[in-house]
Parts: structure tokens; C-alpha cells; sequence
């Protein structure tokens, strides 16, 4: 359905803003009028646009926060007793950003004519992620807004903490290549062909590990790097497409579950995120199949996905749920009879969040292991690297002294 963005005057006789989606103009004006508010122009939004202001919004600096920020705002004052739109009103002057500060104050314009907080929500989707939109939906009809927002809050903080574990840890190794690489491309196209001049104008004949890395420097600073270059991309670009189908998403997950190191922190990834999402779900009181199916959603790997929705249809046809996880090979045996007994006991929300805080503090285990291992891994295939450079370099050296002496 099209997006419009619109200016136009609100009962209070002030100039608005904001964004709306209906299927004409018309129909756009139509919704601003039953809100009270008078438009003054209403203009489609291309899907270019959009898409850019999405990317920009999932890039601004403190995006996440932001979110956060907003969500255990919107608990403490709806805890407080005040209303949904006061509370909307609030929020909306507080914010900074012009984009969110446009997306609340239509939010809160639809509210007030009547419309459903969800179904508010659920246009923009680059702020409200499924998991938001249904936790809201739950509190919404059970009266609990305050808690589910506090709950979301939890679920935010909780996931953001974990995300954060795993980006630090990659930082230092990060670093450690990029100045790898600066260093090997300044030797390769700066100084090895420099020195090589010099020795090729005495008759020296250079060694073949110096020709061959002046031959990688020449490929660097030739036109020939532009043919590499769109050569690669065109392979990513391929490469992208496959796995944007449906069996290459597959593919691909089932073989980074298998790689040695990787495969098994990002299986407990993938299965504490199951959990834990689950868990929140069932715990805001969300019906099991539709918690089912929010997680399918979010999972983020195609195996867990498939073993997701297998697992739903069983609860929709009254089996039981442990078996499709069992069979999936992303979950482990032990996890599973888990699952089961707290299935069968009724204790499954609780048994999902042990497995989820166990499955976690295993990860930050996994985690530091890796680092010890992969740093100093690192540098040393960097020395080794940086040390046949520079053996190239300094070899032609040594052989014209020894010629000359």
C-alpha cells in the first residue's frame, strides 16, 4: 500500500506533519479529515525515498537507543497512570529526530480518532519490529500496556547486551587487519617497485619473490584492480541473489552451522534468541501458535525456521512441539528433552528462560575463548605476511652487497 507523506493544519489550529498509508490520495485526505485534521498537501512517498530514509534511520547514530529510551519512557509513564495519547504527546516533544518525531505524532493522531495502537504501529515497521507490534498487541487487549511495555524494554536491553558482547570481540581483530592491510599495500605499491628501480638500473637481477610481489603491486595500481574489483562484485552480486531464494538462504545457514569454530557459538546464538524470544512472547501472555509464529519470523537462520513452523503446525494439530526442534540439527538433544519436559510439565516459559541464560553465559564462554585464540592467531599470520614483504624487500639488498664486496 502507498505511503504519503502531509502538511496540513490540526484542530488546534497548528501546522502538522507526518506520514500516512492509504490506497489513493484520496482516501489519504480522507483518514487525515476523520482525524480532524486538515491537509494541505499530501504527496506520495517513491519507494527510492522510502528506502533511503529507512537506511539512514537504521544507521543513525543511537537508533537502538533510541528505541530503547522510547519503550522504557512509554512503561514508566503508562505505569504512572497516565494515558496512552498524553503519554504519545510527551514523547513526541521530547524526541530530537525529525523522522521519529513525525511517526509518533501520527501514531498518536490516529489513536485519537479511535484507531488501534497496533495497527498504528505496524506501518512503521522500521521502528516496530513483529516481536514489538505483538507484545503491543497483547497488552493492548488484556488492558497491561505498562507491562508489556516494560517487558519490551527487558527483551531490548537484554538482546542489545548480548549483540554488544559479540561486536566488541570483534573489534581488536578488526583493527588488527585493517592496519595488516594499510601496511601490506603501502610496502606492495610504494616501496618494493621504488627499491626495485634501483636494483634493476645496477643489472641486478631481482629475486623471484621481490618480482612476484611487484607484480601484486602492479595488479593494485593498475586498471587491472578495476577489472578485479568488477569482477567481484559481480560474483557478490550473484552470490546475493542466490541467497536471497529460498534454497540458498538454507544453504548458507547449514553451512555456517557446520563450520569448526563459528558453527557451534552461532548455533547457541540462533537457539538462546529462540528461547529467549519465545519465553518474553509466552510470558506476555501471547497464545502459543501466534509466539510461534512471531519467532519463525525473527530467527534469523532458515534450519531454525523450517523447525519453527513445523513445530507450530504440530501445536495446531495438538502434538507436541519438542520433536520438529529435536529433528531440525540446530538444537541439541539435551535442549530438546528440555523443551519437552517443560512442555509436559507446563513450566515451558521457565524452562526456555533457563535454556536461554544458560545457552548465553556458554556463548560469553565461547566468546573469550575465541578471542584468545583468534587474536594472537592473527598476528602472527600478519607478521608472517609483513615478514615475506619485507624479506622481498631487504633480499635484492643483500645480494647487491654481496656482489660488491
Amino acid at each position: 500500500m502507498p505511503r504519503y507523506h502531509y502538511t496540513a493544519i490540526a484542530a488546534n489550529g497548528k501546522k502538522a506533519k507526518g506520514a500516512i498509508t492509504a490506497e489513493t490520495p484520496y482516501a489519504a485526505r480522507k483518514q487525515l479529515r476523520v482525524r480532524n485534521i486538515h491537509p494541505t498537501s499530501v504527496t506520495e512517498v517513491s519507494s527510492r525515498a522510502e528506502s533511503k530514509a529507512a537506511i539512514f534511520s537504521i544507521f543513525a547514530k543511537g537508533s537502538r537507543n533510541r528505541m530503547v529510551d522510547f519503550t522504557k519512557q512509554m512503561a514508566t509513564l503508562l505505569n504512572s497512570g497516565i494515558k496512552l495519547t498524553e503519554s504519545l504527546s510527551v514523547l513526541t516533544l521530547q524526541t530530537s529526530d525529525v523522522r521519529f518525531r513525525n511517526v509518533l505524532t501520527d501514531i498518536r493522531d490516529r489513536v485519537v480518532t479511535g484507531e488501534s495502537f497496533t495497527d498504528a504501529l505496524k506501518d512503521y515497521s522500521d521502528y516496530f519490529d513483529v516481536i514489538y507490534v505483538s507484545m503491543v498487541r497483547v497488552g493492548e487487549v488484556t488492558g497491561s500496556l505498562g507491562k508489556s511495555f516494560a517487558t519490551i524494554a527487558n527483551f531490548m536491553e537484554k538482546r542489545q547486551r548480548v549483540e554488544s558482547k559479540v561486536v566488541t570481540a570483534m573489534v581488536y581483530p578488526g583493527v588488527l587487519i585493517l592496519f595488516s592491510i594499510v601496511a601490506i599495500l603501502i610496502l606492495t605499491t610504494t616501496v618494493i617497485p621504488k627499491i626495485a628501480v634501483q636494483i634493476t638500473r645496477t643489472g641486478q637481477e631481482l629475486p623471484w619473490i621481490t618480482k612476484g610481489l611487484m607484480n601484486v603491486g602492479f595488479v593494485l595500481t593498475s586498471w587491472w584492480l578495476l577489472v578485479v574489483i568488477a569482477a567481484g562484485f559481480g560474483v557478490a552480486f550473484g552470490f546475493k541473489r542466490f541467497l536471497g531464494t529460498q534454497r540458498g538462504a538454507y544453504l548458507r545457514d547449514k553451512f555456517i552451522l557446520s563450520l569448526p569454530l563459528l558453527g557451534p557459538l552461532i548455533k547457541q546464538r540462533v537457539v538462546s534468541r529462540f528461547a529467549s524470544t519465545l519465553s518474553t512472547l509466552l510470558s506476555s501472555g501471547l497464545a502459543m501458535a501466534e509466539s510461534l509464529r512471531v519467532v519463525a519470523e525473527v530467527t534469523g537462520n532458515s534450519l531454525m525456521k523450517r523447525a519453527i513452523q513445523q513445530a507450530r503446525e504440530r501445536i495446531l494439530a495438538g502434538a507436541d512441539i519438542a520433536t520438529p526442534l529435536r529433528d531440525s540439527g540446530v538444537i541439541d538433544p539435551a535442549i530438546a528433552h528440555m523443551v519437552a519436559v517443560g512442555e509436559k510439565s507446563g513450566e515451558l516459559e521457565t524452562m526456555l528462560k533457563s535454556i536461554s541464560e544458560n545457552l548465553e553465559a556458554s556463548t560469553d564462554v565461547v566468546i573469550e575463548r575465541l578471542s584468545a585464540v583468534v587474536e594472537p592467531l592473527i598476528i602472527i599470520v600478519m607478521a608472517v605476511i609483513i615478514g615475506v614483504i619485507a624479506y622481498a624487500t631487504i633480499l635484492p639488498i643483500l645480494e647487491i652487497s654481496e656482489v660488491k664486496f
